[in-house]
């Protein structure tokens, strides 16, 4: 991991496993309207049961808030998790009714709190394209 990417993994690591760990005891109405929210961008996620999505959720979370903050996971591979993770909370902002302004991109005062998940994004694609991440090539002798 190279000591620029410390502030990006750490910052992003902290805040998703800090969310993880609180959404372990979700109760079941908590779990559905999170559930019900992802159903819009995710519509096979209707057909879970509540508690096991918000499992499946906490667990997803925490996971890669620990895979952010070690040290040892390459940050192309974190890099690679984050974008996944903040792309489908942007694709569930974006389908939600009211989140976005009347040009549906900005934010509405309801939307603010979601829109974050846009720098999350960002972060995500320094960690990937960060050429720096590539591994070393050895010159091949002819």
């Amino acid at each position: 991991m190279k000591l620029s990417h410390i502030p990006l993994r750490l910052s992003t690591g902290a805040f998703i496993l800090n969310s993880g760990l609180g959404k372990q005891k979700l109760d079941k109405d908590t779990a559905a309207a999170m559930q019900e929210m992802g159903s819009r961008a995710f519509p096979s996620l209707k057909q879970m049961d509540p508690e096991k999505f918000g499992k499946l959720l906490a667990y997803g979370e925490i996971a890669l808030g620990a895979a952010l903050l070690l040290p040892f996971v390459p940050s192309r591979l974190a890099g690679l998790g984050l974008a996944a993770f903040s792309g489908s909370l942007l694709a569930m902002y974006f389908k939600t009714p009211h989140m976005t302004a009347e040009d549906n991109v900005r934010p509405s005062p309801e939307g603010t709190p979601y829109a974050k998940d846009v720098w999350m994004f960002g972060i995500a694609l320094a960690l990937i394209l960060d050429p720096k991440n590539k591994k070393p090539t050895v010159p091949q002798t002819t």
